[in-house]
């Protein structure tokens, strides 16, 4: 099954993230046996593209797409001098899940069984709130909302406007009680029944980190996600000892390299790789692996496009230490619908097992021709 052809896919429109402006970005692999196998990155299509077609597709073009680790490993020589953090493992994903897909495309099966078989029956998910950040004005009516659907868990981050009013550098006790605020409410309407994660988004200095932590110790968060930035794990170390919450990071983590860092360093006690950015399906195997050695459970990170959501669903449902699975019902009720025909939809409060073979997803045809698409092709 020798790879004829690298297609990349991008739509101009994007969506808004808290972080600004996303364009997820598809990638095709034809080989000569007429598979096409399926892989999705993000947010920078332009970057990805350039890294798949000037540095990745001489290595892959020709070659045997079943043996998915050692163009793993080749792919990853062929970017290691010009630093890997970036761009380069990102487009290295979308190729790795597209190798995936055409794996268990060739033998008929779902990519879940091809990692192990399934752990489960249905994955539980939490609800990733890009409701228009309502979970600042109207949080309990979000809440009660996603209560209703069967969702039980849910993540909001009402500390990042604060945290750009002051630059991460200092917060006022008026401060800690409106960020704590949306957090308190839910907490006295609903108890133990719905979960709330805290979000971050890496914004805050290490004193910072440690006052609000200390101040929402009494509301009981899931977690405290991404409080400082990823570039000193000794920092997130220090902080993880002087909070009785658990830590959850990180979606910005790339490879099983940097993830051994974390994990000896015990700063953490929830894993959270994005298999669009650590590597792919093959990087999140690993890791989820090395994780379970630490005892320590795995949250995958799945904000992205319908692909990745697919792809983490089969990652959830195979590895033994999931504790639970992102995911946004704003992208799989609204987002996803016209890219995929089946946009694997939460069923109370649980994600489905996805079908296969392979990845169980195709883009939608009308896609293809759509005006604002943007499709390059590397070719032997």
């Amino acid at each position: 099954m020798k790879i004829t052809a690298i297609e990349t896919l991008h739509l101009a429109r994007g969506i808004t993230v808290h972080a600004g402006p996303v364009q997820w970005l598809w990638v095709r692999i034809h080989t000569d046996s007429g598979l096409v196998g399926l892989g999705e990155t993000y947010p920078d299509p332009l970057t990805e593209k350039a890294v798949i077609h000037q540095r990745l597709a001489p290595v892959l073009l020709g070659k045997d797409a079943r043996r998915i680790d050692r163009l793993w490993a080749d792919m990853f020589e062929a970017i290691a001098y010009s630093g890997w953090a970036g761009a380069e493992l990102r487009a290295i994903s979308a190729i790795d899940i597209a190798l995936w897909d055409l794996a268990g495309k060739a033998v008929n099966r779902p990519v879940y069984q091809l990692l192990g078989g399934a752990s489960r029956d249905s994955i539980r998910t939490y609800n990733t709130c890009y409701d228009d950040f309502s979970f600042l004005s109207q949080p309990l009516e979000l809440a009660e909302s996603l209560y209703a659907s069967g969702i039980r868990a849910m993540k909001i981050w009402p500390f990042d406007p604060i945290a750009k009013e002051t630059r991460g550098q200092y917060i006022t006790a008026d401060q800690l009680r409106k960020g704590a605020e949306p957090l308190r409410l839910i907490k006295e309407r609903f108890g133990d029944r719905m979960q709330v994660a805290m979000e971050f988004h890496g914004y805050w200095n290490l004193t910072c980190a440690q006052q609000i932590a200390r101040y929402l110790e009494p509301l009981e968060p899931m977690w405290l996600e991404e409080m400082l930035p990823q570039d000193n794990l000794a920092a997130y170390r220090e902080l993880g000892q002087s909070t009785r919450l658990p830590l959850c990071l990180s979606e910005r983590l790339m490879t099983r390299w940097q993830f051994r860092e974390l994990m000896e360093n015990r700063a953490a006690r929830f894993i959270m790789p994005d298999i669009c950015w650590t590597g792919g399906i093959s990087e999140a195997k690993k890791i989820a692996t090395m994780a379970e050695t630490h005892y320590l459970p795995v949250c995958p990170h799945n904000c992205g496009g319908p692909i990745l959501h697919y792809a983490s669903a089969h990652l959830a449902a195979n590895i033994p230490n999931l504790f639970i699975c992102e995911s946004v019902r704003k992208h799989y009720l609204d987002e996803y619908v016209g890219i995929v025909p089946d946009t694997l939809a939460a069923r109370d409060g649980e994600l489905p097992l996805p079908p296969g073979p392979g990845l169980g997803v195709e883009l939608s045809p009308e896609v293809f021709a759509r005006p604002d698409i943007k499709i390059e092709v590397s070719r032997a």
